[in-house]
């Protein structure tokens, strides 16, 4: 399983940077892709979660994995907002992101930066760095849910 999220992850980052602009058939097809993106996210940021809880045993070494690939998946999903037709929407997104656009982009640079600082938490091994750094990349992925996510 492993090697082959490793797989489906570098090959998303190789073809993702040439293919993303004109990837997009039209809008159920933009919507396929970020949902795909954000469930990445969410498999990686639920791994990290687990561990930081006690659920499951800290590794800092899978914590390190997960923080690198959650800096490259963190970049994905936006472009599949862009796309003509997705603002009728789609999946669980509100009709808030595209009426206060602006806002929803500064959130998703803000997911990105976090997703870095993630990352070199994560390269000290520091439980108490990691955990504070997660806290602030959950707390970013909570406040844009909480505007534009339908439950």
């Amino acid at each position: 399983m492993k090697k082959l999220l490793t797989t489906f992850l570098l090959t998303a980052l190789t073809t993702t940077t040439v293919c993303a602009a004109t990837a997009f058939t039209d809008a159920k097809d933009a919507l396929d892709y970020r949902q795909s993106a954000f469930t990445l996210i969410r498999h990686n940021t639920g791994d990290i979660g687990e561990m930081l809880q006690g659920k499951v045993p800290f590794d800092a070494k899978r914590v390190q994995q997960r923080a690198d690939a959650l800096a490259a998946l963190a970049t994905l999903p936006w472009d599949g907002f862009r796309t003509a037709g997705t603002e009728a929407g789609g999946g669980d997104a509100k009709a808030e992101i595209w009426a206060d656009f602006k806002d929803f982009t500064a959130k998703a640079d803000k997911f990105q930066l976090d997703a870095k600082a993630l990352q070199t938490a994560a390269q000290s091994a520091d439980q108490a760095k990691i955990k504070a750094a997660f806290a602030t990349f959950r707390g970013n992925c909570k406040a844009c849910h909480d505007k534009y996510k339908a439950d």
